[in-house]
């Protein structure tokens, strides 16, 4: 390969690195950007890496056709190595238009091979090559120019060792069962659903407090949630930055059907009733007309009788011993809330629609046979 500046600023360039990327086995990846103003992420760099030695970092901002990169985010041959990749791989591939295949995500690695799933990589490398990375560009203004040496020795880091710790990581992995579930996990990161986030019409059951509402306000909720998240992509804003997620609850409580309320009734600002009372009310009396038999079902929390408190305990002891076993985080398996949510599936088995949880398929399914085979053994 021609010998190319650190910082790549042209397409010729680009094209120069992505065709000796593609014909490697493996590239780190990592993004940077600023994200406080806008609806979505503002891209202030790429950064890869074909080896420790050779890392470069990609300027987005000089270079507006990011097709070459796109063309080795789908390249299957070879593997995309990035940290707690499903941030990045959304940016990328709104940066790219291509969907990123074949990845290998360290964190979720880390927590099949006997470490915590949650560790960041500055942690990360720290455990595994004792090598501390510096911490003084976390808060940085990516869109800058020019970039500054900090900058550069930051964005160049990041990258830097990611090759070595998949190699580390896959190495710490306990049998080929382990690995299975693994890669189980990273194939779900080739579709974007998996990281592109909920469908604009079920990002109300995001909101802290839907749990509280009834099914008429949870309508409201849902409907007025739908759109705000097209106003907030419309004008590239934050959602928090047309209405906050607090004052849409409050509004779906109090079902307000006019502008006048909005304010002493709800707390809604008086520049948001003036830009968007007269719509939010609209939507508000619309939803009030439909039909009950279209409202969303109860959002409530999970209460466990005594039965099904002792099941869950069972459960969480379980895993907790046979993850300990195996070498992996027991997160991985399922979060409390899913647990309670699998603890009351089991007592309602025979339920018409039982929920669809990731515990009852795949590796987690394979994890938990035993106790399931008990459980049904048992009643």
């Amino acid at each position: 390969m021609d010998k190319l500046n650190t910082l790549i600023e042209n397409t010729q360039d680009l094209v120069t690195l992505i065709r000796s990327a593609r014909k490697t086995d493996a590239v780190a990846l990592d993004t940077e950007f600023v994200w406080e103003r806008t609806y979505y992420p503002r891209l202030g760099l790429i950064q890869i890496a074909l080896s420790d030695e050779e890392c470069y970092l990609i300027d987005p901002g000089a270079i507006k056709d990011l097709t070459p990169l796109g063309q080795l985010l789908y390249d299957r041959s070879v593997v995309k190595i990035l940290h707690d990749a499903p941030q990045d791989l959304a940016i990328l591939r709104r940066a790219t238009g291509a969907t990123p295949q074949n990845i290998f995500d360290t964190r979720l690695a880390a927590g099949f091979s006997n470490l915590p799933a949650i560790l960041s990589l500055a942690n990360l490398i720290k455990e595994l090559l004792d090598i501390e990375l510096s911490k003084t560009e976390t808060r940085t203004n990516w869109l800058q120019r020019p970039l500054s040496k900090d900058q550069i020795r930051y964005g160049l880091d990041d990258v830097r060792y990611l090759r070595a710790i998949r190699v580390i990581l896959l190495s710490r992995i306990i049998g080929p069962k382990i690995k299975s579930w693994l890669q189980e996990e990273l194939n779900l990161l080739n579709n974007p659903a998996t990281y592109s986030g909920p469908a604009d019409n079920e990002r109300y059951l995001k909101i802290k407090g839907c749990g509280t509402l009834g099914r008429q306000s949870l309508a409201v909720l849902k409907n007025l949630t739908t759109w705000r998240e097209g106003m907030a992509r419309k004008l590239d804003r934050p959602r928090g930055h047309i209405i906050k997620d607090g004052l849409l609850v409050e509004i779906a409580k109090q079902k307000v059907q006019s502008t006048e309320n909005l304010r002493p009734k709800c707390g809604l600002s008086e520049k948001a009733v003036a830009r968007y009372g007269t719509t939010v009310c609209a939507i508000i009396t619309t939803t009030l007309d439909q039909k009950e038999t279209s409202y969303p079902a109860l959002q409530q929390t999970t209460k466990l009788n005594n039965d099904e408190k002792t099941t869950l305990k069972k459960l969480k002891n379980l895993i907790s011993l046979k993850s300990e076993m195996l070498g992996i985080d027991p997160a991985l398996v399922g979060n409390a809330s899913e647990l309670k949510m699998l603890t009351r599936t089991l007592s309602l088995r025979n339920d018409d629609t039982p929920r669809q949880l990731r515990q009852t398929e795949g590796w987690r399914k394979s994890f938990l046979d035993d106790f399931f085979r008990k459980e049904f053994l048992r009643q």
